[in-house]
């Protein structure tokens, strides 16, 4: 090798360590879990306290199916998060960063459930489905979803602050 195809080569960036791109898709995977798991917890929290007008750690574990602990360790994040806050002997409250994401949530998930309904999909499935698709589904997407809705016959309209044009 000449001395000029050394330094040609010298200038190609590095390759990838091998599983680079794995990693990172993993690393992602998990980002967009816990994004999830916020996004249904303050979900859970908003119901609540728009039912009950408290939302104890007790309540939100049973709705979500998890242990206490597990509930507790989740709160603990949110809070740290910013998204919620809560008072001694009292239950969870959401802050208002808490409450828009709880108000983009609930968004999303209806108009996910309304696709999947003008499709043919029966409610009890489409609400169900709707419970994972709310979380990964892009805006892009999300967008096109409402404009489907609003140009079938009878759709309807888009929620409250999302996409839709």
């Amino acid at each position: 090798m000449t001395t000029a195809e050394s330094s040609a080569d010298d200038s190609l960036p590095d390759p990838a360590p091998e599983g680079a791109d794995e990693a990172a898709r993993h690393a992602s995977a998990r980002t967009a879990r816990a994004a999830a798991l916020a996004e249904d917890y303050v979900e859970i929290i908003a119901d609540l306290l728009e039912r009950d007008a408290e939302a104890r750690p007790t309540d939100i574990a049973r709705r979500l199916g998890v242990t206490h602990a597990t509930a507790i360790k989740t709160i603990g994040r949110l809070k740290r998060d910013g998204l919620a806050h809560s008072k001694p002997y009292r239950g969870v409250f959401l802050t208002e960063a808490g409450h828009e994401l709880a108000r983009r949530v609930r968004a999303r998930h209806q108009t996910v459930v309304a696709f999947l309904a003008a499709l043919g999909v029966p409610a009890e499935i489409a609400e169900a489905d709707a419970e994972g698709i709310e979380h990964h589904v892009s805006d892009a997407t999300l967008a096109a979803f409402e404009r489907f809705l609003l140009a079938t016959a009878g759709g309807p309209a888009a929620p409250v602050g999302t996409t839709a044009p």
